[in-house]
């Protein structure tokens, strides 16, 4: 597959279609506020269904698919991934952190709510996020159950996506090439890879097809940071539904600083093929991963 060749509407109606699956397992999986816990469960609703296109569980979904994993497992997974996705993101826009008002086309969680509220909240997300993993509707293996646990644990952690976030809040402008790639996979790109490696491990396959679909999500992890950055610099708070120009006022590093903004789509759709070539002879067999890195070359939001 190539950039000109791949279904942009069908991959549009199939990210919406997984979306509408993953909305409805949250609902369904999130604690109801009730008791004097109320509000933080108000809190952990309102930041979880602030929209988004779900990416994260959509890869799960169809990572899954490929091995033959019922829906109903992997929307377990789903469900866990964006919960700690959510998570992620209501605490980084935190004052302390990157200090955002708008999330999604509306106030962010500590906004909307408070500082406190919206910490716990995010403690809750990511708390509950094991608990969906860990639960038997998952698998029936218990070994598989740990498997998603430990790998989320390593994906989300200081190795991981926290290591990412730390090595972010301390970057200066001396960061490189290398630098900017290393943080990104981290903080980014670790989540990706779970969210890719879900599928192969729910469906019991083997090492080698856990590798081509992690090297698949490295790959992509590039492209879609990438595209993200170019939207701090090319689009509107309008459209991406969040702040934009804030890489360039807190003078961060990114591959569109440091490569120009031309120079960064060369290096996405670079990076876009080399996750379709990643995945191997899996690329026919699902051929919405493989466009996948091509549509978020076109994104405007």
């Amino acid at each position: 597959m190539t950039a000109r060749s791949y279904d942009a509407q069908s991959l549009k109606t199939a990210i919406a279609e997984s979306a509408g699956l993953v909305d409805a397992a949250l609902d369904a999986m999130l604690p109801q506020p009730s008791g004097r816990q109320a509000r933080v469960q108000e809190a952990m609703r309102y930041a979880i269904q602030a929209g988004g296109k779900r990416l994260r569980p959509f890869l799960v979904l169809q990572s899954a698919r490929l091995f033959g994993v019922p829906d109903a497992r992997a929307l377990c997974v789903g469900a866990a991934i964006e919960a700690l996705h959510t998570y992620s993101l209501v605490h980084d826009d935190l004052p302390c952190m990157d200090d955002d008002d708008l999330r999604r086309g509306r106030p962010t969680t500590h906004i909307a709510f408070d500082e406190m509220t919206a910490v716990l909240a995010g403690d809750a997300l990511l708390t509950i996020a094991f608990e969906f993993l860990a639960g038997a509707q998952t698998h029936a293996n218990a070994e598989v159950r740990s498997a998603l646990v430990l790998r989320l644990a390593q994906a989300s952690g200081h190795v991981g996506m926290i290591g990412g976030q730390i090595i972010d809040m301390l970057a200066d402008e001396s960061f490189g090439i290398a630098d900017v790639i290393g943080l990104q996979g981290k903080k980014t790109g670790q989540l990706f890879q779970f969210s890719c490696e879900a599928g192969p491990i729910l469906g019991e396959a083997s090492a080698e097809d856990r590798a081509r679909l992690k090297a698949y999500a490295e790959e992509m992890g590039v492209v879609f940071q990438i595209t993200d950055d170019l939207l701090d610099v090319t689009s509107t708070a309008e459209k991406t539904g969040k702040a934009v120009g804030k890489d360039a006022e807190m003078g961060k590093q990114t591959l569109v600083t440091l490569l120009g903004i031309e120079g960064a789509r060369a290096e996405a759709l670079r990076r876009a093929q080399a996750a379709v070539d990643a995945l191997g002879p899996h690329a026919a067999r699902a051929p919405q991963l493989a466009a996948l890195p091509f549509y978020l070359l076109d994104r405007d939001s």
